[in-house]
């Protein structure tokens, strides 16, 4: 697996925009990068997996929630230096909007809190800066969307 902190090269990643009944779920972060920051689900892409297996297996992990039909919403780069100007994290998230199959919200492992936030709201909440920059970009896209089948 490739090194998370200060990497050689960049890290491809994945995310999960759910929304339903005009509400997104969010994530509140466990770890580093962005550690206490709300975002959406995800994580990394493995060896021999398409991004699309990636976040359908990524959402079941982190929410216990089974998705399917994976549509491209946007990709977001995030990039931190430290005091040094060295860099600390390069990743490349490829965000997804996906439908919603079956399953209880549950936080998996590496997730510290789950909450359904109406999508108008959500940028009250303390965004990790890269999601802040993706919903602020695609909100008028992501008001139209509902994971509901």
């Amino acid at each position: 697996m490739a090194k998370r902190i200060y990497p050689s090269q960049p890290i491809a990643g994945v995310g999960a925009v759910i929304i339903y009944d005009g509400r997104i779920l969010l994530e509140k972060r466990k770890s580093e990068p962005s550690r206490g920051k709300w975002t959406i689900p995800g994580g990394l892409v493995e060896l021999g997996e398409t991004v699309e297996q990636t976040v359908i297996r990524e959402v079941k992990e982190e929410t216990s929630l089974e998705v399917e039909n994976p549509e491209l919403i946007d990709v977001v780069n995030y990039v931190s230096v430290d005091e040094d100007r060295k860099i600390k994290y390069h990743f490349i998230m490829i965000d997804y909007f996906v439908k919603l199959k079956r399953g209880a919200l549950k936080a998996g492992d590496d997730t510290a809190e789950l909450q359904w936030v109406p999508l108008s709201s959500a940028e009250k909440y303390d965004l990790s800066k890269t999601f802040r920059a993706f919903l602020q970009r695609n909100k008028h896209k992501l008001e139209k969307l509902n994971s509901r089948i």
